[in-house]
């Protein structure tokens, strides 16, 4: 039993291994693998005690040597099992009775084997899916690569809608995602270093970078961020942004979440570092900057000219998503003549039976689409949209009608919802309905000077925003003109010959001079 507690202890109370810290506990501080079968068998029984999944399955090799394989129902392949393991071992061979090792070494024909000293590695391995041999006094187990459990296909992605580009996602096995990593950029320069989090669910976190461009100092803050982690479990890659993000009270997030292989492996290639986190679609980016969540990867998979019109419409619909229900209230209650005359008469009449001032109207009306937001979100696909389109078209009507809001707040808050459905990143969205409140407050009480209040308190917080050391605003502030061509406007591919300043470390240019198309004409 001490054996027992001890090996329990270590597996579900102390930090998880790190091998990127090096914390590790030290190899003969480890309860280690019995050479009598039996007790090995016993301890197994005391540690899976109430786990009816677990099969502990005892046989002889060659009809001669005891032995044991270990796994969990569901997570091993059971045919593979019988074919390559079980079989091979149990037949009888009058050649091979005489050296246990040498059947090991002959029979099993499975190419991924790890042999296993301690329970702690041979629970590891059996938690991971992959059954572990234990054979009478041997010292060592082995581990054989046959893991294999349901999960789902690469699809599009459901957060992302693709316009142009590859239509895969990631999915919630991480084997899969870094294959798709791997699919698309083949050079060896690629990093992948794994490290489990989480002292009951053992979750495997994976930091993927290119050598060479991503800055060192960057990948060690990453590691050192999430080895820092001590917590029971991770769920999602959420958990792994809120522990390692530099403002956690900042409304606005400071790490790319995407489900697109494509975006991902467009930020290793300007030097960021990519997170993927065992069980979740969503990868995370580090660093990030305001610029990158206001882009979308279809920026660039289209000619220039529409990138750079379309992103200049999302940066002027981000600024309406943000200000106007505060400006329409400021203007309405404070500063009547800035509106036109014959506007001023149109919507004082739409509002003379309004029993509300327009601060309290515009909140009501923004809760409400906020609500019916939220409602077409969390119901099935078939009927979300529906709901939210029509309640919203219902909703708006029957308040107008009752007289409870006017015409032109309805028209003001629903511009102020598509704006914020024009923002490819919903995490941003977010923060623009969230900050959206108490600027509307600001301007009911202070009129426009309070909405300019509350944007240069925005602006100061993101100019003080850091995400992994990264200036939050850059290159915006502080300037930097040589990546400006990325940001204002989408410049040419064969102009965006350098990776952002701040990010690419070791390769600063990214393609040939030169690129620029210069056909031939025809004769010469």
């Amino acid at each position: 039993m001490r054996v027992i507690r001890k090996v329990l202890k270590q597996l579900l109370k102390s930090r998880p291994r790190n091998p990127l810290n090096n914390d590790r506990q030290p190899a003969d501080q480890q309860p280690a693998l019995s050479m009598d079968l039996n007790e090995n068998l016993q301890d197994l029984n005391a540690i899976y005690a109430n786990c009816s999944d677990v099969v502990m399955h005892d046989f002889l090799i060659a009809g001669k040597t005891k032995a044991l394989l270990v796994y969990i129902e569901g997570l091993s392949n059971l045919e593979m099992i019988d074919q390559h393991v079980l079989a091979p071992l149990m037949q009888e061979s009058a050649a091979d009775n005489s050296n246990t090792n040498s059947i090991l070494q002959s029979r099993i024909s499975v190419s991924s084997r790890k042999n296993v000293k301690t329970f702690a590695e041979a629970i590891e391995q059996i938690s991971n899916g992959n059954p572990v041999l234990l054979v009478d006094q041997q010292r060592e187990g082995i581990a054989l690569g046959l893991a294999k459990w349901e999960k789902r296909g690469v699809e599009e992605p459901v957060a992302e809608s693709v316009i142009r580009g590859p239509r895969e996602g990631f999915t919630e096995t991480l084997g899969v995602n870094t294959s798709l990593l791997r699919r698309k950029i083949k050079s060896p320069a690629l990093k992948m270093k794994s490290i489990k989090v989480g002292r009951y669910t053992q979750t495997e976190v994976v930091i993927a970078y290119i050598e060479g461009l991503a800055a060192s100092a960057l990948i060690e803050e990453v590691e050192n961020r999430i080895g820092r982690i001590d917590m029971d479990g991770i769920l999602e890659s959420g958990y792994i942004e809120e522990m390692i993000e530099d403002s956690p009270y900042s409304p606005f997030p400071q790490l790319l979440s995407t489900e697109r292989p494509d975006v991902a492996t467009g930020s290793l290639l300007e030097g960021r570092v990519v997170i993927l986190v065992d069980g979740t679609p969503f990868v995370l980016v580090a660093p990030t900057t305001l610029a990158s969540l206001l882009h979308s990867p279809e920026d660039y998979y289209q000619r220039f000219l529409i990138s750079t019109l379309i992103r200049w419409l999302r940066y002027l619909f981000f600024l309406i998503s943000l200000i106007v229900p505060s400006a329409y209230v400021a203007i309405l209650t404070y500063h009547q003549e800035m509106i036109p005359t014959t506007l001023l008469i149109s919507v004082a009449k739409s509002r003379e039976e309004i029993p509300f001032p327009a601060i309290v109207e515009a909140f009501l009306m923004e809760v409400t689409f906020e609500a019916l937001r939220e409602a077409g979100v969390r119901l099935p696909k078939q009927v979300g949209a529906a709901v939210s389109i029509v309640g919203a078209l219902v909703i708006g009507q029957a308040a107008t009608s009752a007289g409870l809001v006017s015409a032109p707040m309805v028209m003001v808050v629903a511009m102020t919802g598509i704006a914020s459905f024009m923002i490819p990143h919903y995490t941003v969205g977010i923060a623009l309905r969230m900050l959206r409140f108490p600027i509307m407050i600001l301007a009911g009480i202070l009129g426009l000077l309070g909405l300019m209040l509350g944007v240069i308190i925005i602006v100061i917080h993101l100019c003080t925003l850091r995400s992994f050391g990264v200036p939050y605003l850059s290159p915006l502030a502080p300037r930097n003109g040589r990546d400006l061509k990325d940001v204002l406007f989408r410049a040419p591919l064969w102009k965006l010959d350098t990776r952002p300043r701040l990010t690419g470390e070791g390769n600063t240019h990214r393609q040939a001079p030169g690129q620029k198309p210069n056909p031939t004409k025809g004769g010469d």
